[in-house]
């Protein structure tokens, strides 16, 4: 699970906010980023991208079944409503 915030996008529009709510939304968004999973969440993705990237196996996604339970997916199939 991500729990990071999301990135700031340069390519979005900026939209003003009253006063009030933009500061809530600091104070809030302050508190969320203080917070202990958020303090580790943090030190979770600096130690990911310092760890050598391990690819995972081409087929580990590809099931030669194309589907991740091939004899459901028969059944499924074959299945015919009366």
């Amino acid at each position: 699970m991500d729990l990071s915030f999301a990135r700031y996008d340069r390519q979005r529009e900026v939209t003003l906010l009253p006063g009030d709510l933009a500061v809530l939304m600091v104070g809030v968004a302050a508190r969320q980023a203080a917070s202990p999973t958020a303090v580790a969440q943090a030190k979770v993705n600096r130690e990911a991208e310092a760890a050598v990237v391990i690819q995972p196996e081409p087929d580990l996604f590809a099931p030669a079944d194309g589907a991740f339970n091939g004899a459901l997916a028969a059944l499924i199939v074959l299945w015919n409503e009366p």
